[in-house]
């Protein structure tokens, strides 16, 4: 156990040897009065799941890990979350691998065009379960992306370390989300993120596609897309591809 040293909270790490899934067991504790500041780490996962019903596939050496946030009736829309996340997990691998990965909108980190990572919220009730996916001992090969790993990339990082820096970079930038400032927030991702400009296509979940440019975020942490008749869209939920 560690404390918080923002909010005097308690944060709890658990490490399990396997598990279904770090998600489905902090919502299972969760829906039992688990608090937040709770985190489970696996050293390995047989039934991980990923954004937009995607399995996440399970790899020896690799982080697999979770946490609770309870939401306060004053905090931030509960989906801008994500955007925490993302920075809070870009911040963690910098201490190790400054500058190497990017974040992909919502919250996927990338490298070039392969991805490196993947985080994945679930809500029941107040609890937000927010689980963390990063290749850092291998990478699965899959058929319709780019892959890839810190050993890959020359980086050498234990679960554990990079977990500690997490804790640490998470109950941080929460603090920040939980004041309100929620442009912080969306500025730090920008900084995280490809430029304003970049060409992006997005697989909406009807199956259609948008293309654009990337324009930020706007307040609700929605994707801003300038199309090719120059006016600006958002989107709200979609798979994006540079």
């Amino acid at each position: 156990m560690v404390a918080d040293r923002g909010t005097g909270a308690v944060l709890t790490i658990r490490v399990v040897g396997e598990t279904g899934s770090t998600n489905a067991d902090l919502l299972a504790a969760a829906a039992t009065g688990a608090e937040e500041g709770l985190w489970l780490r696996a050293e390995r996962q047989s039934a991980g799941r990923g954004r937009l019903g995607r399995d996440w596939v399970d790899g020896a050496g690799n982080l697999f890990a979770s946490t609770i946030v309870r939401l306060r009736p004053h905090d931030p829309a509960a989906h801008t979350l994500t955007l925490v996340a993302a920075v809070a997990l870009a911040d963690a691998i910098a201490m190790s691998a400054p500058g190497l990965a990017t974040i992909k909108w919502p919250n996927d980190l990338m490298v070039g065009d392969a991805k490196l990572s993947g985080i994945l919220l679930e809500r029941s009730g107040d609890a937000v379960v927010i689980g963390f996916g990063v290749n850092l001992a291998s990478q699965p090969a899959l058929t319709d992306r780019r892959t890839t790993s810190l050993t890959a990339l020359g980086v050498a990082l234990t679960p554990e370390a990079l977990l500690a820096g997490l804790v640490e970079r998470f109950a941080a930038w929460l603090a920040i989300w939980r004041r309100g400032d929620g442009s912080v927030v969306r500025a730090a991702w920008e900084e995280r993120a490809h430029p304003r400009g970049t060409p992006l296509r997005v697989r909406l979940p009807d199956g259609s596609e948008r293309s654009g440019r990337f324009d930020g975020l706007d307040a609700d942490g929605a994707l801003r897309l300038i199309g090719g008749d120059g006016r600006t869209g958002t989107v709200h939920a979609g798979d994006v591809s540079a």
